[in-house]
């Protein structure tokens, strides 16, 4: 029988059913009078009768009490209803009228109005209100559903109704940050049960592997993120297998729904414990040959009898570390014994990838416009539990994309010391960190002695890039940097004050060049750069002195070189200064081949004349 029926009563119905039809595969329209087209019934209750606990999808086309009075008989429970929509005779409104959720009534509504160019209406509160839709947020996930003090339809009433909730994320993947970047105002985020105040709370919607007992109403998200290693003398039994699994499961105070996959040794692809588990439940059984379990070598318990049989120094183990990914077991080999002697090992792992564990990223802020940060970086800075910035160069506003409870932390008077203390305390507790850099942090960012200390204490962390306050100048000074013919170079440099520059790299050297020349940090040492840049540049060379470049207090000032000391000094200009020396400040000559009508390249050939 197919999946999608097109109930209609009409013959008016048949244009827009047929448009559905020939867009929904496996879709049958159906008739009592058995109009063209459609495939005739006898009469509508006893089609109903026969095909509402079979399909996936029933569609009326006409009036919604038809469709009302038609169901209501065949109506159990919506574990277990198909998706019924109902729509008017040109698919002009498209209606979810029975299994919204679970049945997916409403994205089947979504989709055919799509197709009929009609209005979709969902009228279930999680949608209307626009929250997760509880009852099948984690489907798209795996993840499975366990709730505690509460049934499912009460606790998701209370949630629709905005109840204070803590939501624990235990774990971190695709899901989980979907529910940090959506989070309504009524739920507040935790990383570790302990932290919760459950009588502060109405709810809990925790997505974890672990069994807590709880007093309050709770949902438990169970993703699939643990792994079991095994190994077996061949035989065992099916059941015994089962049930030490799960007794592992429940001793470790780990949900069974969050099972991800078994593991072994490719000699024991066949052994019927495991291939019957596998279909059972429906998870994947995994082996791995002799000479990768023994990569392991050293993280594992050597087994001298694994060795002989099969020749692996560990079978559970190093199978559950391998298929993890992780550095260290959930539990160590446990030995076991079924009713006919044979015998068994279990060691469970968790999917390294799902792990949730502290994170650092150093994000580029930009040149100071709150809004010109990066799309990453302030999706992360909505996340951060902490943001640690450098105050004296990082506009305070930047911070405000903080959520309320996360830690905000101006680096400016702490040593690298004090910072890494501050950023360590945050990641060991499974926080996210943000380090908020001026500009793009790998132009004097000073960041590479931070990375150093993460990589001796083995924290991870990433890096995102931000825009530079010279690519800002070239922006705010309405100028290219590389002009054809002209000038093709653009240094990025400083001058040398308290902190020394390579011999190679003397400003006077480079001034030689005549390219566009970027100067951070330097407006102190003003004079020497006037003197140094006079060695290569003629004096009357375009010069912009960029303060505070985007940020609300901004000012550009315009002269030639010869003057570059006294505009400084004149504005007492002392921090926060771009200087760019180089023809290429408002520049309008020079026009490049790229567009002209005679230069041909791989996109367009030229014209002679």
């Amino acid at each position: 029988m197919s999946n999608t029926f097109i109930i209609i009563n009409n013959s008016f119905a048949m244009a827009a059913a047929e448009r559905i039809a020939a867009k929904m595969e496996g879709s049958t329209i159906v008739s009592v009078t058995g109009y063209p087209g459609s495939k005739k019934i006898s009469s509508l209750p006893d089609f109903l009768k026969k095909s509402f606990p079979q399909v996936d999808l029933l569609i009326f086309i006409g009036a919604m009490g038809i469709c009302v009075r038609s169901i209501a008989p065949f109506i159990q429970n919506k574990a277990i209803d198909p998706a019924v929509i109902n729509m008017d005779l040109h698919g002009k409104y498209v209606q979810s009228v029975l299994s919204g959720h679970k049945g997916g009534a409403n994205e089947y509504a979504q989709q055919i109005a799509k197709i009929t160019n009609g209005t979709v209406i969902i009228t279930t509160a999680s949608d209307t209100l626009e929250l997760w839709p509880l009852d099948i947020f984690g489907r798209k996930y795996n993840w499975t559903n366990e709730y505690q003090n509460a049934s499912e339809n009460e606790l998701i009433a209370a949630f629709v109704n905005q109840k204070k909730t803590a939501l624990l994320l235990d774990v971190k993947n695709e899901g989980t940050q979907s529910l940090q970047e959506s989070c309504p105002d009524f739920v507040e985020v935790f990383y570790q049960f302990n932290q919760i105040k459950q009588e502060d709370f109405d709810l809990l919607i925790a997505v974890t592997p672990a069994l807590y007992e709880t007093i309050i109403p709770s949902l438990f998200f169970r993703p699939k993120c643990i792994v079991v290693g095994t190994g077996a003398q061949k035989g065992i039994g099916v059941a015994a297998f089962e049930t030490e699994v799960r007794s592992r499961f429940e001793a470790n105070h780990l949900s069974f729904a969050s099972l991800k996959s078994i593991h072994s040794i490719i000699v024991k692809a066949k052994e019927e414990a495991y291939r019957q588990f596998s279909e059972t439940t429906k998870l994947p059984f995994i082996t791995y040959s002799a000479e990768e379990l023994n990569e392991k070598e050293g993280e594992v318990s050597y087994s001298e009898a694994a060795y002989r049989e099969v020749g692996a120094v560990n079978v559970s183990e190093a199978s559950a570390l391998i298929a993890s990914g992780a550095k260290t077991l959930l539990q160590t080999k446990s030995k076991h014994v079924d009713a006919k002697g044979k015998h068994f090992t279990l060691a469970l792992a968790m999917d390294a990838e799902q792990e949730r564990k502290g994170e650092i990223v150093i994000v580029g802020a930009g040149p100071g416009a709150p809004d010109l940060v990066s799309v990453r970086g302030k999706s992360l800075l909505k996340r951060a539990d902490l943001i640690l910035y450098a105050g004296s160069l990082v506009p305070r506003e930047l911070t405000d994309y903080g959520k309320a409870s996360c830690v905000i932390r101006n680096s400016a008077d702490l040593t690298l010391e004090e910072q890494f203390d501050v950023m360590r305390k945050h990641y060991d507790r499974g926080g996210l960190v943000v380090r908020l850099h001026t500009g793009d942090p790998c132009i004097y960012g000073a960041i590479q002695e931070q990375m150093n200390f993460f990589d001796q204490h083995e924290m991870d962390y990433d890096i995102v890039p931000g825009i530079s306050s010279f690519q800002a100048a070239a922006a705010r000074l309405k100028s290219q940097f590389t002009i054809p013919n002209k000038v093709q170079s653009i240094i990025l440099t400083r001058g040398e004050g308290r902190t020394p520059m390579p011999s190679r790299e003397q400003l006077s050297e480079f001034a030689k060049f005549q390219a566009t020349i970027c100067l951070f940090l330097s407006v102190t040492l003003v004079d020497k750069l006037q003197a140094d840049l006079l060695e290569g540049y003629p004096e009357n060379t375009p010069v912009a002195i960029c303060h505070k470049l985007t940020w609300k207090e901004e000012k550009i000032w315009r002269g030639e070189l010869k003057d570059l000391a006294k505009i400084v000094k004149e504005n007492k200009l002392a921090l926060t200064v771009m200087i760019v020396v180089g023809e290429a400040i408002g520049n309008r000559k020079n026009r490049s081949l790229l567009y002209d009508p005679k230069f041909t390249h791989g996109c367009r050939k030229g014209i002679d004349d």
